[in-house]
Protein backbone atom coordinates (compact mmCIF):
# COMPACT_ATOMS: atom_id res chain seq x y z
CA UNK A 1 0.00 0.00 0.00
CA UNK A 2 2.97 2.23 1.21
CA UNK A 3 4.36 1.57 -2.75
CA UNK A 4 1.26 2.38 -4.37
CA UNK A 5 0.90 5.59 -2.76
CA UNK A 6 4.72 6.64 -3.75
CA UNK A 7 4.06 5.45 -7.07
CA UNK A 8 0.92 7.28 -7.18
CA UNK A 9 2.59 10.65 -5.76
CA UNK A 10 5.36 10.89 -8.51
CA UNK A 11 2.90 9.88 -11.08
CA UNK A 12 1.06 13.48 -9.94
CA UNK A 13 4.74 15.18 -9.39
CA UNK A 14 5.51 13.81 -13.22
CA UNK A 15 2.43 15.28 -14.47
CA UNK A 16 2.54 18.68 -12.42
CA UNK A 17 6.31 19.27 -14.00
CA UNK A 18 4.59 18.33 -18.01
CA UNK A 19 2.00 20.80 -17.97
CA UNK A 20 4.49 23.60 -16.22
CA UNK A 21 6.87 22.78 -19.05
CA UNK A 22 3.55 22.89 -21.84
CA UNK A 23 2.46 26.07 -20.57
CA UNK A 24 5.81 27.56 -20.34
CA UNK A 25 6.50 26.71 -24.09
CA UNK A 26 2.92 28.04 -25.05
CA UNK A 27 3.93 31.44 -23.67
CA UNK A 28 7.31 31.01 -25.10
CA UNK A 29 5.42 30.12 -28.49
CA UNK A 30 2.88 33.20 -28.19
CA UNK A 31 5.91 36.01 -27.24
CA UNK A 32 7.79 34.96 -30.53
CA UNK A 33 4.47 34.85 -32.46
CA UNK A 34 3.29 38.58 -31.24
CA UNK A 35 6.98 39.52 -32.15
CA UNK A 36 7.32 38.20 -34.94
CA UNK A 37 3.72 40.68 -35.95
CA UNK A 38 5.61 43.36 -34.78
CA UNK A 39 3.65 43.91 -31.25
CA UNK A 40 0.35 43.42 -32.64
CA UNK A 41 -1.93 42.05 -30.61
CA UNK A 42 -5.16 44.00 -30.80
CA UNK A 43 -7.42 44.05 -34.46
CA UNK A 44 -6.10 42.95 -37.20
CA UNK A 45 -4.29 46.01 -40.04
CA UNK A 46 -4.79 45.78 -43.33
CA UNK A 47 -2.35 44.46 -45.76
CA UNK A 48 0.54 47.71 -46.99
CA UNK A 49 -1.13 50.15 -44.14
CA UNK A 50 0.46 50.84 -40.58
CA UNK A 51 -0.50 51.05 -37.08
CA UNK A 52 -1.63 54.66 -38.28
CA UNK A 53 -3.85 53.63 -40.77
CA UNK A 54 -1.90 55.35 -43.36
CA UNK A 55 -1.30 53.11 -46.61
CA UNK A 56 1.55 52.87 -48.02
CA UNK A 57 0.06 52.04 -52.22
CA UNK A 58 0.29 54.77 -54.02
CA UNK A 59 -3.10 57.00 -54.34
CA UNK A 60 -4.39 57.90 -57.19
CA UNK A 61 -5.18 61.76 -57.64
CA UNK A 62 -7.83 61.98 -60.85
CA UNK A 63 -4.53 62.83 -62.97
CA UNK A 64 -0.81 62.15 -64.04
CA UNK A 65 2.36 62.84 -65.90
CA UNK A 66 2.13 61.30 -69.21
CA UNK A 67 6.06 60.84 -70.22
CA UNK A 68 6.95 59.37 -73.71
CA UNK A 69 8.92 59.60 -76.89
CA UNK A 70 7.94 61.43 -80.18
CA UNK A 71 10.64 61.33 -82.91
CA UNK A 72 14.29 62.92 -82.92
CA UNK A 73 13.94 66.87 -83.54
CA UNK A 74 14.42 67.03 -87.33
CA UNK A 75 17.50 70.56 -87.14
CA UNK A 76 16.49 72.87 -84.93
CA UNK A 77 12.23 71.90 -85.26
CA UNK A 78 11.50 69.53 -82.04
CA UNK A 79 8.36 67.34 -82.28
CA UNK A 80 5.47 69.05 -81.28
CA UNK A 81 3.00 66.72 -78.54
CA UNK A 82 -0.65 67.10 -78.02
CA UNK A 83 -3.31 65.14 -76.16
CA UNK A 84 -6.30 65.82 -77.12
CA UNK A 85 -9.28 64.91 -74.74
CA UNK A 86 -12.09 62.72 -76.48
CA UNK A 87 -15.00 63.34 -74.99
CA UNK A 88 -15.34 65.03 -71.69
CA UNK A 89 -15.92 68.46 -69.92
CA UNK A 90 -13.78 71.22 -71.34
CA UNK A 91 -10.56 71.93 -70.29
CA UNK A 92 -9.81 74.28 -67.58
CA UNK A 93 -8.54 77.73 -68.99
CA UNK A 94 -5.02 79.09 -69.05
CA UNK A 95 -4.17 81.03 -65.48
CA UNK A 96 -0.89 83.32 -67.75
CA UNK A 97 -1.17 83.97 -71.60
CA UNK A 98 1.73 83.31 -73.26
CA UNK A 99 3.91 85.52 -75.28
CA UNK A 100 6.09 85.94 -78.35
CA UNK A 101 8.81 88.80 -77.44
CA UNK A 102 11.04 90.34 -80.23
CA UNK A 103 14.70 91.34 -79.18
CA UNK A 104 18.06 92.10 -81.83
CA UNK A 105 15.28 91.25 -84.31
CA UNK A 106 14.58 87.98 -83.39
CA UNK A 107 11.11 86.39 -82.70
CA UNK A 108 11.34 84.79 -79.71
CA UNK A 109 10.87 81.87 -78.55
CA UNK A 110 10.79 81.02 -82.61
CA UNK A 111 8.51 78.77 -81.96
CA UNK A 112 5.01 78.99 -79.63
CA UNK A 113 2.36 76.52 -78.41
CA UNK A 114 -0.52 78.87 -77.87
CA UNK A 115 -4.25 77.84 -76.82
CA UNK A 116 -7.18 78.49 -79.59
CA UNK A 117 -9.94 80.66 -77.42
CA UNK A 118 -7.18 81.99 -75.02
CA UNK A 119 -5.51 85.10 -75.80
CA UNK A 120 -1.35 85.39 -76.68
CA UNK A 121 0.72 88.55 -76.07
CA UNK A 122 2.84 89.77 -78.80
CA UNK A 123 5.59 92.30 -77.41
CA UNK A 124 8.69 94.15 -78.82
CA UNK A 125 11.60 94.91 -76.40
CA UNK A 126 13.74 95.85 -79.20
CA UNK A 127 14.64 99.24 -80.18
CA UNK A 128 13.23 99.29 -83.54
CA UNK A 129 9.84 99.58 -84.73
CA UNK A 130 8.41 95.97 -85.82
CA UNK A 131 5.26 94.73 -87.50
CA UNK A 132 3.55 91.46 -86.47
CA UNK A 133 1.95 89.70 -89.84
CA UNK A 134 0.14 86.39 -88.96
CA UNK A 135 -1.36 84.03 -91.23
CA UNK A 136 -2.96 79.88 -91.14
CA UNK A 137 -0.05 77.60 -92.66
CA UNK A 138 -2.19 75.80 -94.65
CA UNK A 139 -5.14 78.32 -95.85
CA UNK A 140 -2.74 81.49 -96.18
CA UNK A 141 -5.30 83.33 -94.63
CA UNK A 142 -3.77 86.52 -92.32
CA UNK A 143 -4.91 86.31 -88.67
CA UNK A 144 -3.65 89.79 -88.14
CA UNK A 145 -1.12 92.28 -89.15
CA UNK A 146 -0.08 95.31 -86.61
CA UNK A 147 2.62 97.47 -85.72
CA UNK A 148 4.54 97.55 -82.61
CA UNK A 149 6.24 100.35 -81.00
CA UNK A 150 9.27 99.65 -78.79
CA UNK A 151 7.78 98.77 -75.29
CA UNK A 152 4.45 97.84 -76.30
CA UNK A 153 2.35 95.19 -76.43
CA UNK A 154 -0.55 93.56 -78.94
CA UNK A 155 -2.55 91.04 -77.60
CA UNK A 156 -4.41 88.23 -80.09
CA UNK A 157 -6.93 85.59 -79.57
CA UNK A 158 -7.03 82.47 -82.28
CA UNK A 159 -9.96 81.17 -82.96
CA UNK A 160 -8.97 78.01 -84.90
CA UNK A 161 -6.44 74.92 -84.30
CA UNK A 162 -3.61 75.06 -86.86
CA UNK A 163 -0.17 76.21 -87.46
CA UNK A 164 0.22 79.88 -87.89
CA UNK A 165 3.49 81.92 -89.86
CA UNK A 166 5.02 84.90 -88.03
CA UNK A 167 7.00 87.23 -89.99
CA UNK A 168 7.95 90.98 -90.28
CA UNK A 169 7.79 92.91 -93.18
CA UNK A 170 10.50 95.53 -92.23
CA UNK A 171 12.65 92.95 -91.52
CA UNK A 172 12.30 90.20 -93.99
CA UNK A 173 14.54 87.69 -91.99
CA UNK A 174 12.48 87.82 -88.82
CA UNK A 175 10.62 84.54 -89.24
CA UNK A 176 8.89 82.35 -85.84
CA UNK A 177 5.81 80.11 -85.99
CA UNK A 178 2.91 79.37 -83.99
CA UNK A 179 0.76 76.41 -83.15
CA UNK A 180 -2.89 77.43 -81.41
CA UNK A 181 -4.40 73.94 -80.48
CA UNK A 182 -7.33 73.64 -78.00
CA UNK A 183 -6.23 71.40 -76.11
CA UNK A 184 -4.13 72.64 -72.65
CA UNK A 185 -1.96 69.07 -72.70
CA UNK A 186 1.18 70.57 -75.41
CA UNK A 187 4.58 70.67 -75.10
CA UNK A 188 7.46 70.80 -77.01
CA UNK A 189 9.63 67.24 -77.48
CA UNK A 190 13.67 67.58 -76.53
CA UNK A 191 16.04 67.15 -79.07
CA UNK A 192 15.96 63.12 -78.67
CA UNK A 193 12.34 63.20 -78.93
CA UNK A 194 11.46 62.55 -74.65
CA UNK A 195 8.37 64.23 -73.55
CA UNK A 196 6.35 64.78 -70.76
CA UNK A 197 3.38 66.68 -70.17
CA UNK A 198 2.36 66.89 -66.51
CA UNK A 199 -1.39 67.19 -64.64
CA UNK A 200 -3.22 65.56 -67.29
CA UNK A 201 -6.97 63.80 -66.19
CA UNK A 202 -7.32 60.62 -66.29
CA UNK A 203 -9.45 59.32 -69.74
CA UNK A 204 -9.14 58.67 -73.17
CA UNK A 205 -7.09 60.72 -75.52
CA UNK A 206 -5.66 61.00 -78.69
CA UNK A 207 -1.53 61.48 -78.67
CA UNK A 208 -0.70 63.49 -81.68
CA UNK A 209 3.22 64.30 -82.54
CA UNK A 210 3.69 66.68 -85.43
CA UNK A 211 7.37 66.05 -86.51
CA UNK A 212 8.26 68.20 -89.58
CA UNK A 213 5.81 66.79 -92.75
CA UNK A 214 4.49 63.55 -90.18
CA UNK A 215 1.43 63.44 -88.24
CA UNK A 216 1.90 60.10 -85.95
CA UNK A 217 -1.48 59.76 -83.94
CA UNK A 218 -1.96 56.98 -81.40
CA UNK A 219 -5.46 56.07 -78.55
CA UNK A 220 -4.80 55.99 -75.59
CA UNK A 221 -6.14 55.51 -72.08
CA UNK A 222 -4.56 57.91 -69.16
CA UNK A 223 -4.92 56.47 -65.56
CA UNK A 224 -3.05 55.54 -62.74
CA UNK A 225 0.28 53.01 -64.07
CA UNK A 226 -0.17 53.92 -67.78
CA UNK A 227 2.54 52.76 -69.59
CA UNK A 228 5.15 55.47 -71.68
CA UNK A 229 3.43 56.18 -74.93
CA UNK A 230 5.38 55.27 -77.97
CA UNK A 231 4.46 58.44 -81.08
CA UNK A 232 7.49 57.61 -82.79
CA UNK A 233 5.83 55.98 -85.46
CA UNK A 234 2.51 54.27 -86.74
Amino acid sequence: MNLLRSTCARTKSDRAKSNRAVALSSSLLLTLLVLACGGQTGGHTASGSNASGATSSAVDTGSQTVSGKAPAAAGNFPSIVVLKPVGGGEPPAQTVPPSMDQEQQTFIPSLLLVRTGQPVDFLNHDDVLHNVRVRNDETKESAFNVAIPTGEKYSHTFQRDGFYDVGCDIHPGMSAQIVSTSSPYAVLADSAGAFTIPNVPNGPYTAVAYSGAKTIEKDINVAAGSAAVDLTGP
